[in-house]
């Protein structure tokens, strides 16, 4: 059985994390980004079905690339941080089902279902880009996700090779710089947002 986490714990995840706009001029490895993924890919999901797909756009060239289809604001950002993340869905996730869950012939539930794989595909994927932000953070790292950007143009530039594979939402990554951030916008609490039924 599990403990609790601590409260500073509970805090660099959720409390006292933010999102970040500009970043500390301190350079992310890549042994960084390897141990982000190495954390994120046991969040669950469905069937073990792991259909997210991660660009990591370190060069100056790919942020260069990816900031020509993102909101002038948020190209800024792009081209400032020490790393972009695009998070992706794989449309054709099941394919890898025999190996991930062999426990059931999991891929004949999505072969000749398009529609269900495409949902399948972009609600898992977007839990595997929130357990990248939590383990960014456990690790000591900020990030800013964020919208913004023509997915049509990023997908044709970064997944040309995989008409299967659809951009989700992008992250940037780096040591965030408290100068770029606003005060936190509320937080409801339990009662405003939740029923027990």
């Amino acid at each position: 059985m599990s403990e609790p986490l601590s409260d500073s714990a509970l805090d660099q995840l959720f409390r006292t994390a933010r999102t970040y706009n500009a970043y500390l001029d301190r350079p992310v490895s890549e042994t960084q980004l390897h141990a982000i993924w190495d954390l994120a890919k046991f969040g669950p999901t469905s069937a073990n079905s792991l259909p997210a797909r991660i660009i990591w756009c370190v060069t100056d060239a790919a942020k260069q690339k990816l900031a020509a289809f993102a909101l002038p604001a948020n190209a800024e950002k792009i081209l400032k941080a020490p790393v972009t993340a695009i998070i992706a869905s794989d449309n054709e996730f099941y394919e890898n089902l025999p190996e991930l869950f062999p426990h059931a012939d999991a891929r004949s539930w999505f072969v000749g279902n398009a529609a269900m794989a495409e949902t399948t595909a972009f609600r898992n994927s977007s839990l595997q880009g929130a357990y990248f932000i939590l383990a960014a953070r456990a690790l000591g790292l900020d990030t800013g996700p964020m919208s913004g950007f023509n997915n049509a143009a990023v997908d044709e530039a970064f997944f040309a090779d995989q008409p299967h594979v659809k951009s989700n939402f992008i992250s940037t990554l780096g040591y965030g710089d408290p100068a770029s951030i606003f005060e936190r916008s509320p937080r409801p609490d339990f009662a405003r947002f939740n029923r027990i039924a």
